[in-house]
């Protein structure tokens, strides 16, 4: 028997992303792991997955202006997927927060994702997308309003994951884990307005 789906309440937002847990997994939007796996073209594996992450998540860091700086988050993998993380460095200020959500979900919607959620927390505000290969991509504003971008893939075949080629436009902090909340001032994202 299947259950059906229920929307989480901001509050298990919140407790989601603090956890760290992926909103997009090995299952599909229709049903079980299995079916995402033939969905997804299941010829792909991890670390094709990573690189196509990778794609995603430097093409709307470029669709954000002005640039934010940033750096590497840990890649996760699970039984089937993979996760690659991007963490701003830059400090974005409480009155700009939606302005740069805002920007990502601009980029995402001109690219044919499909806008999954949007949660407007007034401390913890994130907008997550899916994208019609079945990859999830996410920006989210932690602790210290630190923003971090995830992409997530569908189920994919087993393999080896490499370290992102991508380089950084700051520092790698590289072996450095918790990163450091962020750090640098920009004129426009760690000002005041909208």
């Amino acid at each position: 028997m299947r259950r059906a789906k229920r929307a989480l309440p901001p509050v298990a937002v919140v407790l989601v992303l603090a956890l760290g847990v992926p909103l997009a997994g090995c299952g599909s939007e229709q049903g079980d792991g299995a079916s995402a796996g033939k969905e997804s073209g299941a010829t792909m594996d991890m670390q094709e997955a990573a690189e196509e992450s990778d794609a995603m998540l430097d093409a709307v860091l470029k669709g954000i202006d002005p640039d934010v700086q940033w750096a590497h988050g840990p890649t996760t993998t699970r039984a089937c997927g993979v996760t690659r993380r991007r963490t701003v460095m830059t400090i974005v200020s409480p009155e700009r927060r939606q302005t740069f959500l805002d920007r990502a979900e601009t980029f995402w919607r001109k690219n044919d994702y499909r806008i999954k959620a949007v949660n407007k927390d007034e401390k913890f505000p994130a907008v997550y997308a899916v994208t019609r290969s079945g990859f999830g991509v996410s920006v989210s504003f932690r602790g210290k309003g630190q923003a971090f971008l995830e992409a997530d893939s569908p189920c994919v075949k087993e393999s080896k994951v490499a370290d992102p080629t991508t380089e950084p436009n700051g520092p790698a902090y590289k072996d450095v884990y918790p990163l450091p909340r962020p750090n640098v001032r920009s004129d426009f994202w760690s000002g005041e307005g909208g």
